[in-house]
């Protein structure tokens, strides 16, 4: 019987070989690997991963970068006694964050207090860091609200799957723990598994686009939060953040509907005088 279904999506015909005998080397669980061939482009990752979905075997499956290196021997098992252990978590992941804000953002984007990570990361500079954060009293997982794509490990349910309403290739990871959200699972970082990741992602013209729309998408679970905020603060920092940020990118339309959310909110806010002088550049 198949456990884990490893699902890739490849920018080239297959993974690279350093990824493919790490993964045999230290999984530790009997699966099956999935490779979805996007080396012609032809899926969004929504798409990708829904394939890989449909076509799996297992119990559980896995989406990973083929970009990365486990550390920790026999992770496959681990996951797996985590879930059997308690069957409310339908989604592990190496990094995510408590708070999830209704305004458009990208799941880092809140206080460091409200981050969960566990990951070696390469940087842009050639190093390599140990980002270790957010797990309190020696706990090995902490509840989130979202995860990271790097690495996601997610129990098969029915009916769950990533959006057929998104296409490109962001977000998706924010998409599939909301999801799970809705359906009353658990979402969990944990720090019993360790891998290095060689890369680090991106934010480009189309990833602001993207945000919006899948926040309108998930608005009716937006905000979420495992622990108290102050929600207003956040929700003002991020709003800002992210018009400023689309404004700089010239994606002046993006900006301007997320500062028409911020003005029906606090229409005496410092940040509508910057967007104006901003936006008639």
């Amino acid at each position: 019987m198949i456990g884990i279904s490893v699902i890739v999506c490849s920018r080239k015909n297959k993974p690279p070989t350093i990824f493919l005998s790490n993964l045999e080397n230290t999984i530790g669980y009997e699966y099956e690997l999935i490779i979805i061939d996007n080396s012609q482009n032809r899926y969004s990752i929504f798409e990708a991963y829904n394939r890989g979905i449909a076509k799996s075997r297992g119990q559980y499956c896995c989406f990973v970068h083929d970009d990365v290196v486990f550390h920790t021997t026999g992770w496959g098992k681990i996951l797996i006694e985590i879930c059997e252990k308690d069957g409310g978590i339908g989604l592990i992941g190496v990094a995510g964050a408590k708070i999830k804000t209704r305004m458009p953002s990208a799941w880092w984007d809140c206080p460091m207090k409200y981050q969960v990570i566990n990951i070696l990361q390469h940087t842009q500079d050639h190093k390599i860091e140990k980002q270790v954060v957010g797990f309190k009293n020696n706990s090995i997982q902490e509840e989130v609200v979202a995860i990271d794509g790097v690495f996601m490990f997610m129990r098969k349910v029915k009916n769950i799957t990533f959006s057929k309403k998104l296409k490109g290739f962001h977000h998706y990871d924010l998409d599939i723990s909301l999801e799970f959200k809705k359906k009353g699972y658990k979402i969990i970082v944990t720090n019993q598994v360790l891998i290095e990741h060689f890369s680090q992602g991106y934010i480009d013209n189309s990833w602001y686009r993207s945000a919006v729309k899948i926040h309108n998408l998930h608005k009716d679970i937006l905000p979420s939060r495992t622990c108290y905020i102050e929600e207003a603060g956040e929700e003002r920092n991020n709003g800002s953040y992210f018009m400023k940020k689309a404004i700089r990118t010239g994606n002046k339309e993006v900006a301007l509907r997320v500062w028409l959310q911020l003005f029906l909110g606090n229409p005496f806010s410092k940040n509508h005088l910057y967007f104006l002088k901003n936006f008639f550049k």
